[in-house]
């Protein structure tokens, strides 16, 4: 049996079960790839299972190029803690993918600021950022140009958390739809090396982050909650002590507003529920699985407080989107699964 050509996996005809089966003997793709790419129809997850800390080992002992893909929407998840650190001495490029989805008003180069500080932040260095979308083939072509400039005669691994668009931009940089890409965390299961204008690429499986809402629903849900499409700010004008519900996913208590505003940045699909803060215990607990829906796979909740620090505070949560928390407010709770992660931070937007 050879290697699936969309996901890196040995193929194998025993066990529908597992991985890499295919009915077919000759087949290029597994069974489980295909009825992805053809019907957007999962057979195996594989969200959890492929231990990040053997990705990143095995990136590690390579003499390449990293190109490090990051998911702008979901730029805090997108984060691996001490990079530099885990990659001594490696070149990485830093590619923010999904740039479509982001609003227009936001220019490439307040990006790339935005980019930046986070970087220096977290102290992570690069060697470079491009910003790519789905559409426009610029920013594929940039990547190859700087992977030109960078590699040395080196292989270029591309690398990023689950669900970050890695296989979308290697196939938008062969102009053809050859690697499995779908909104599933996990979808790539193997180093899979090809060759493009010469210069060897490897694809790898998703960096797991279990800090991720996306790690903790029903794949079915990923529909709703992932954007497909550009943003569309929803504006919300606060007084007094305020609550929101994302679904039945999160709750965020803002406190002590006064002419405050909140601009939420998530999936349209998504539904917002409005309330004052002293009556969201009691509807969190009667609509959650009814009306406040989808629901996460565990009902346990963990809550995160901040006082608002910034003029303009994002509200992060890792998987979901952030919300903008604008003008006068004193602090605000959010409430999330259990394992999710929430980052309170200086406005992108």
């Amino acid at each position: 049996m050879h290697i699936c050509k969309g996901c890196g996996i040995h193929l194998q005809s025993t066990d529908p079960a597992l991985p890499g089966y295919t009915p077919k003997e000759n087949s290029e793709y597994c069974q489980r790839c295909y009825r992805i790419m053809h019907y957007d129809d999962l057979t195996v997850s594989m969200k959890k299972g492929i231990d990040p800390d053997m990705v990143i080992d095995r990136i590690a002992a390579m003499d390449a190029l990293i190109v490090w893909v990051v998911d702008l929407f979901d730029f805090e998840a997108g984060m691996i803690p001490g990079l530099n650190r885990k990659f001594t001495g490696k070149d990485i490029l830093l590619v923010c993918a999904k740039r479509d989805i982001l609003p227009d008003t936001l220019s490439h180069e307040k990006i790339a600021r935005f980019v930046f500080a986070r970087l220096k932040e977290q102290g992570i260095s690069v060697r470079g950022l491009i910003l790519t979308d789905k559409v426009d083939p610029q920013g594929a072509q940039e990547v190859k140009d700087a992977v030109a400039s960078l590699a040395k005669g080196r292989p270029a691994v591309v690398m990023g958390r689950a669900n970050s668009g890695k296989s979308t931009l290697l196939n938008k940089m062969m102009n053809q739809q050859i690697l499995t890409s779908s909104r599933y965390p996990g979808t790539t299961l193997e180093f899979n090396e090809m060759t493009i204008d010469g210069q060897v690429y490897i694809d790898t499986p998703g960096i797991e982050n279990e800090g991720t809402i996306l790690m903790e629903v029903d794949e079915k849900d990923l529909r709703e909650i992932l954007p497909d499409r550009q943003l569309k700010p929803q504006v919300y004008q606060l007084r007094g002590d305020q609550s929101f519900a994302i679904g039945g996913l999160a709750r965020i208590d803002i406190f002590g507003c006064d002419h405050a505003s909140c601009v939420f940045y998530i999936s349209q699909r998504l539904p917002i529920h409005r309330a004052k803060a002293a009556s969201a215990d009691g509807l969190w607990q009667k609509h959650r699985g009814g009306m406040f829906r989808p629901v996460a796979l565990n009902e346990e909740m963990r809550s995160f407080s901040c006082r608002k620090e910034y003029e303009k505070m994002d509200i992060v949560i890792d998987g979901l989107g952030w919300a903008c928390l604008s003008s006068q407010a004193s602090s605000v709770t959010v409430y999330v699964p259990k394992g999710v992660n929430v980052t309170f931070r200086k406005a992108m937007l």
